[in-house]
């Protein structure tokens, strides 16, 4: 049995008087303990879904089941079963950090006391703030308190939406490691982010834009999978560069990554038909080397297929 089973999910919004689809037929299966990422720029349908998971919106079409449990005739039971973090910071910020908690375990008819061991390496770090207002707590510390509500149930399915936007390096680098140490219990975890990079820490991903899901593997499979020639151009002429890339015939696409632009090539077009066409434009400093596709890289071409 799937921790998550999701079967054909729409859902769509009228603003003004006309609609705009949120999810398109949306299918995929999280096995239990899995560390599973959602992965797509903002507008791209992950926020309807988690609340469609959480029991919080009702889809228009398809079904989806938590735990076997399906999601609207049973509510009640999966609001037990999951803890969810929202994008927005939703805890109550004139309360203190202690406070809070406190309210989110006897919402759930429990103590801190009986699930500390569950959330301690993640509360140990805001513990020594435990009389501070919620509302003054920095970005990180607001972060690791509502992960720390979200678990204080002990859920065996917990979702995290969006959950290291706005947050510094050194944060997310934290949460992440957190998200191991909770998946190492048994915890199944579904995390949506708009960071590329992230996608490189999940068990699997499944990459999804305009309401679609464009592709569900392990982020190694899914580079793999990648099958156009791909170069890392520079030079110091950079925007002239990159211009005179997207007119080429022999380019596809090209866009900025890092200091180099990565070019995806049309087929039949190499490097060296590349460095003859670039060689007459007398750049600076004019490097081709073989790119190697990353998971943004992969992204954006689903996105033009």
């Amino acid at each position: 049995m799937y921790s998550v089973e999701v079967q054909h999910i729409s859902k769509s919004y009228t603003v003004k008087k006309q609609a705009t689809v949120a999810l398109k037929d949306i299918s995929f299966a999280v096995t239990k303990g899995e560390l599973f990422g959602i992965i797509g720029p903002d507008g791209a349908g992950k926020t309807s879904l988690f609340r469609i998971l959480t029991t919080l919106l009702l889809a228009d079409n398809g079904t989806a089941t938590i735990e076997g449990l399906d999601v609207v005739n049973e509510y009640k039971a999966i609001r037990k079963q999951v803890g969810y973090m929202p994008g927005r910071f939703s805890l109550y910020q004139d309360l203190t950090v202690k406070e809070n908690l406190d309210f989110f375990a006897t919402i759930f008819n429990t103590t801190v006391e009986e699930n500390y061991d569950l959330i301690k390496d993640i509360y140990s770090q805001i513990e020594p703030f435990a009389d501070r207002k919620a509302g003054k707590l920095s970005g990180g510390m607001k972060q690791k308190l509502a992960l720390s509500c979200a678990l204080i149930h002990r859920p065996s399915v917990l979702f995290l939406d969006e959950p290291t936007t706005g947050v510094d390096a050194v944060s997310r680098k934290e949460f992440w490691e957190m998200l191991k140490r909770l998946k190492a219990q048994g915890i199944t975890i579904l995390v949506s982010t708009p960071y590329m990079d992230e996608a490189e820490l999940c068990d699997r991903v499944a990459l999804i834009q305009g309401g679609s899901i464009l592709s569900i593997d392990t982020p190694a499979q899914i580079v793999a999978a990648f099958e156009p020639t791909m170069l890392a151009v520079r030079a110091k002429e950079m925007l002239h560069l990159l211009n005179h890339l997207k007119e080429s015939e022999l380019v596809a696409n090209a866009y900025p990554s890092g200091i180099y632009h990565h070019v995806i090539m049309k087929e039949g077009a190499d490097a060296q038909l590349l460095q003859q066409q670039l060689a007459s434009k007398t750049y600076t400093g004019l490097e081709i080397v073989k790119g190697k596709p990353t998971i943004e890289d992969c992204f954006m071409q689903l996105m033009r297929n």
